[in-house]
């Protein structure tokens, strides 16, 4: 058996190595399909990021040249043929300020408001704003737009970047791949060809601005009242008439716009805007971005309400002077990511940076299923190495007993046959004294030869039981003949041994058994009484037959030893023997309790031993008080 237990650590050891392996594999592949996942996920929020930034570079791209130009408020100042510029509505989102336009002399005007003195009372702070974003602007427009400062490159790809790239070209040529985008929107100048109406109008307050000069000492008087700033002189009311419709003398003029770009104006605010040349005058045409603003409204309109936020951190951070500050932060806390996803928009947002991180990507279906496959593979591979080495170590015990019931039977034939042969010897030199004595020996031999008798019938029965060759005769009756011929069989031994047999015998309904069998099940339980009480200082013996419901009870009680609680059943294998002193100081062959369970079972019953409150233990089998009276195999 130890061998065997070798072998099997053996075998589970060879077992869990390429198992551990495949498991280690398999969690590997589903960690990276999970990252994979989530990085897919969070890659389209950040699109759908993107393609709202996109969607505002292509509606500002749209826009016609004039209509950046303040409403005129004499409709007779324009020409019959002239055009009024589409009115500006309100910014279409909360991040977006205001519209206006920078002159070619850096003067500004907004679209937005209404025309008159100034701006409405409620809007004077964002002229104010207005006005320090153009002068902060002024200084900065004949700088060359800032190039977006994108995270530093590592020499090497890190591992996880490797493994990613690995994962992805199983599926599709990684080189292939479409790059991403470095612009929004327009990607290089385009010339646009004005219509007369946009050329008159463009002239008009061209005109206008340039006579406004001799106002500049009311504006001034405005200014150092506190008054807030009027944006462009041309958009003045005035007593006076104002300068005559431009006479374009038949000319055509083409327009040059540039693609959006943006540039930082203050704090946490960026002009998004196109140049626009006209006639060698340049026009910076846009808009003015909170960028905090911008962040919040990306993050509340593409990642808050969606179910990624539950476990990932985004994070928005702002590009400023060339330094990185963050402007928002949203989602779950990840104090130890596993994934950092980067993305840094194309221009003219390249102010604009966005980073998801993540701890714990959600689980993948798949991984509760392998993990229940595992628990049910690691519990079949354990229930059959069980399964193998309770049976084996079954068949080891069932050998090492029939080894045991060999050398037992042999001495337990050897026994009476060496006594009968004493005897006869001893009679054949005659030995005995007299005839008494003679007769003693004659008895002696007798028993010996019942001894044996019994111990023969007991093998041959176990025999037939085993092969299944044990017919039954069942007859019906109340068992008191076979109780009176057990007690004339076994008077005589029990009187040797000084026991004193009981019998308690109620009165049981008639039921059907086996007569043969039943003699031999209640001999066996006396005599195994009579071998394993001779120690016990009262030597009594009870056999009970009582009737409960529908069964028929047959108990023998001994006042003897009893049995250890472990062996309680095994009592009944075949060849068990309990392993003690008592055991060893006294024959047997481990049949007979086995051989009275297999009647039992025989007939319909079954058998049971248990230790009385006192001295001693009691065997009962119990049979069916009504049964079929054919005859069974």
């Amino acid at each position: 058996m130890k061998r065997l237990g070798v072998l099997i650590l053996i075998f589970c050891a060879a077992l869990a190595v390429p198992l551990a392996y495949l498991v280690f594999r398999t969690y590997q592949g589903l960690k990276q399909e999970e990252e994979a996942e989530l990085r897919y996920f969070a890659e389209a929020v950040f699109d759908q990021m993107q393609a709202e930034l996109a969607e505002f570079v292509r509606r500002e791209e749209s826009r016609a040249i004039d209509q950046y130009l303040p409403p005129p408020f004499d409709q007779n100042r324009l020409d019959p043929g002239q055009a009024v510029p589409p009115r500006f509505g309100p910014p279409p989102s909360a991040f977006i300020l205001a519209y206006f336009q920078n002159n070619p002399d850096g003067s500004f005007h907004s679209p937005m408001f209404p025309p008159g003195l100034g701006p409405p009372p409620d809007q004077n702070d964002l002229a104010a704003r207005l006005d320090q974003a153009n002068k902060t602007f002024n200084t900065k427009k004949t700088d060359p737009p800032e190039a977006p400062v994108r995270p530093p490159t590592e020499a090497r790809p890190p591992r996880r970047q490797e493994v990613e790239a690995g994962f992805a070209s199983r599926y599709v040529d990684v080189d292939r791949l479409k790059k991403p985008k470095d612009h929004l929107g327009q990607q290089q100048k385009r010339v646009e060809q004005l219509t007369d109406s946009q050329a008159a109008n463009l002239a008009f307050k061209e005109a206008a601005r340039k006579s406004a000069g001799q106002e500049s000492a009311a504006e001034g008087k405005r200014r150092s009242e506190g008054a807030p700033p009027f944006f462009s002189e041309s958009s003045r009311p005035s007593s006076q008439p104002g300068p005559p419709p431009p006479n374009l003398d038949g000319r055509s003029f083409q327009a040059e716009v540039d693609p959006l770009q943006s540039v930082f104006v203050g704090p946490d605010l960026f002009f998004v805007f196109r140049r626009v040349v006209v006639d060698r005058q340049v026009y910076r045409q846009g808009a003015l971005i909170s960028a905090n603003g911008l962040a919040r409204h990306l993050a509340a309109a593409h990642f808050e309400d969606q179910p990624l936020a539950r476990f990932t951190g985004l994070d928005l951070l702002v590009v400023e002077q060339g330094r990185e500050r963050p402007a928002l932060r949203t989602g779950a806390a990840s104090p130890r990511p596993i994934l950092t996803l980067n993305r840094v928009f194309p221009r003219p947002f390249s102010f604009l940076r966005a980073r998801l991180v993540c701890d714990q990507a959600p689980p993948s279906p798949g991984r509760s299923t392998l993990m229940a496959m595992l628990i049910v593979l690691a519990a079949v591979i354990l229930a059959g190495l069980a399964a193998i080495y309770q049976s084996v170590r079954r068949v080891v015990e069932l050998s090492e007993r029939r080894t045991g019931f060999v050398s037992s039977v042999t001495h337990e034939l050897k026994t009476p046959l060496t006594n009968i042969r004493l005897y006869i010897e001893m009679l054949e030199m005659g030995l005995a004294a007299d005839q008494d004595q003679e007769q003693d020996y004659f008895r002696i031999i007798g028993s010996e030869t019942v001894r044996l008798s019994r111990l023969i019938n007991n093998v041959l029965e176990f025999s037939k039981l085993e092969n299944k060759k044990r017919r039954l005769d069942l007859v019906e009756g109340d068992l008191s003949e076979v109780v009176t011929e057990v007690k004339d069989v076994m008077a005589g031994k029990i009187r040797q041994e000084g026991f004193t047999l009981t019998v308690a015998h109620q009165d049981v309904p008639v039921f059907a058994y086996d007569r043969e069998a039943m003699i031999q099940i209640l001999i066996n339980l006396i005599e195994n009484s009579l071998k394993f009480g001779r120690e016990a200082v009262r030597r009594e013996i009870v056999l009970r037959v009582e009737s409960e419901g529908r069964q028929v009870k047959i108990s023998v009680a001994d006042t003897g030893p009893g049995i250890p609680g472990h062996a309680l059943k095994r009592v009944f294998d075949d060849f068990y023997r309990v392993d003690n002193s008592l055991t060893r100081n006294t024959g047997g062959t481990g049949l007979g309790l086995a051989l009275v369970k297999k009647l039992a079972e025989a007939m319909g019953g079954t058998a049971a031993a248990v230790n009385n409150p006192g001295a001693g233990c009691t065997v009962t089998v119990t049979l069916p008080a009504e049964r079929n009276l054919l005859p069974r195999s």
